[in-house]
Formats: structure tokens, sequence, C-alpha cells
């Protein structure tokens, strides 16, 4: 098999740069995943020493990245693709890492069964499953540290994008809550195959400090999908169309917008809200 037929549905754009694919690997940590990933971002500094650690690439493709992160001694990389043709393809390129692919849906897969002692993440991610693979990771917060992905560019911007910005939005805020984020480097279209009609962009997300929020974490992620599902709205709209009219009272915010809250602020909203719903 010499190469891959990239599947419009699944999302597949092959990165063919082989300069592009040694930066994106090298922007992942290495050793060990903290076995509290809150406190990643103090204990995986690049290059230290010790025990290899699991990292999990989403989507191999053609094996592109794949070969990079197999040159890594300070990590044991696992792969999560659902093509059956690439798994092909990676079997008779890469036998050594036949043991560690999985063939099947990255968001089907459970990881605490898979990655009890936790993972880092790393990939290409097809565009039409970017946004669930971070809502995904969302989930999984306290087993991932780290997580380095290639995506659309205008996905990226919105993630890393701080309040106020009018591509600030739900997953800027849940993101940021529990991540920090690097906007790492933009990618032309020209070095993929086929090309996407976008440009690309590379994003690391650390795991902050933060353990719990100070409220409800349930009813901060209500919070916040409700306010900016009508965005164009004050958020006392938007929440009582969620919440119902409170008894009347009124918030602060009640006169802003979605996008001009913060991460705190939305913690400090939904203390009032869990106060004050009927």
């Amino acid at each position: 098999m010499t190469e891959v037929r990239a599947k419009k549905a699944l999302g597949q754009h092959f990165l063919v740069d082989l300069n592009i694919a040694r930066k994106i690997c090298e922007s992942l940590s290495g050793g060990p995943v903290p076995a509290d990933a809150a406190t990643a971002a103090a204990a995986s500094d690049r290059g230290a020493a010790g025990a290899a650690g699991d990292v999990l690439e989403v989507g191999c493709g053609m094996g592109v990245l794949t070969q990079f992160l197999l040159r890594r001694e300070d990590l044991v990389t696992w792969g999560a693709e659902i093509d059956s043709e690439s798994v092909a393809y990676l079997h008779a390129h890469y036998p050594e890492f036949t043991p560690r692919l999985i063939e099947g849906d990255f968001l089907k897969m459970d990881l605490r069964e898979r990655f009890p002692h936790g993972l880092r993440l790393i990939g290409n991610f097809p565009y039409n499953i970017s946004s669930q693979i971070f809502f995904k990771l969302l989930e999984n917060r306290d087993l991932i540290p780290e997580c380095v992905g290639m995506i659309q560019r205008e996905v990226a911007v919105r993630i890393a994008e701080p309040p106020g910005s009018r591509e600030y939005g739900i997953l800027s805020v849940l993101l940021q809550a529990w991540y920090d984020i690097e906007y790492l480097f933009t990618v032309s279209e020209t070095v993929f195959a086929p090309p996407p009609k976008v440009k690309s962009a590379v994003i690391r997300l650390r795991r902050n400090a933060t353990r719990q929020l100070d409220c409800d974490e349930a009813l901060f992620i209500r919070v916040v999908k409700a306010a900016f599902g009508q965005r164009r709205k004050m958020i006392r709209n938007a929440l009582r169309a969620a919440f119902g009219d409170f008894g009347g009272a009124e918030h602060p915010f009640f006169t802003r917008r979605a996008e001009q809250l913060s991460v705190g602020d939305f913690v400090a909203l939904t203390n009032w809200v869990a106060a004050n719903r009927s």
C-alpha cells in the first residue's frame, strides 16, 4: 500500500510537510503524566527526566506525525484511527506501532479505562470533529494535562481569544476555565493533501491549577451554554429563556452580553443563578 485516499466524510486532510510535523511533535511536553493533572503546568517541563508518559495521537493518517512521536524516548505513543485504510497503512509501514494502534472512534473511547494513569493528546485533528474532541478533553480534564492539536485557524482563534472578542464563545470559556491556552503558529493550506479551503493553526492546552471551580460546575456549563445560545441578546434575556425570570431579581451582568464575561464572571453569575432560580 503506497498511500491512503483522503475521505471527505472523515474530514481528512493529510499533512505532507515534515517540518510542520516535527514542530507539532516538539511542542508536546514529555515525561510521566502527573498524578494530579491540575499540577501539570508545574510538573511537565519539557525535557524533564523520568519515565515515559502516554500520549494518544488522534487521527494518525499515514503517520507523518506518528514517525516523530515514535522517536521520542520520553513518550509512549498510542494511536486512535477510525479509517481502516489508514490502519492497514500504519501496520505496513510502522509495525512496531501496531500493538498500540487502536482502530475505532476516539469520541467513543473510554479514556479512563484505557489510560487510568492519564495521557496527553496530540494530532492533526479532523476538522469535522475538532470541537467534539475538545469537549471530550473537558470531560476527561482530570486525566489530560496537555493537548497539542492542529485545527482550523478560526476554531483555534476562538478557543484562545480573551473576553470581548466576537470569536470568544462557549469553548473559549469552558476550556479557559481549566486550561492555559497558547496559539502556537498558523499553517498554510498548501502543506496538506488535499489542501483545505481554510488555514489551520496549532494550539497547545496545558492544565492550569484549577482543581474545582468555586461554583456548581454542571450549572456553570449550563449557564455558559445558555448565555451564548442567544449571544446577541443581553444576559438577562438569554438566561431567562433557560432558567425563568428569577422572581424578578436582577444581576449587574444582566445588561451585558456573553462575550463580555470572563471565566470568573461566569463563576459569579453561576452562583447567583443557583441562589435565585425558582
